[in-house]
């Protein structure tokens, strides 16, 4: 499994993604959640990472463009 990147997102977009790749089937992964020294904020320093298997890229996009 080699993880892609798909977008960076506030921590809240982030994992309203995720949970929806997720209803879909897509593992998805967030990577820097933890980074920004104003955790809970919407408005985060440090973006998410929303990471994904480099197949599931095409269908994750796919996914979301949908939504």
């Amino acid at each position: 499994m080699a993880l892609v990147e798909l977008g960076r997102y506030s921590p809240p977009e982030a994992h309203i993604i995720i949970g929806r790749l997720e209803a879909e089937g897509i593992m998805a992964f967030a990577f820097d959640a933890g980074s920004s020294i104003v955790e809970g904020s919407i408005a985060a320093l440090i973006p998410v990472r929303v990471m994904v298997d480099d197949k599931d890229l095409p269908i994750a996009r796919a996914a979301l463009g949908a939504a």
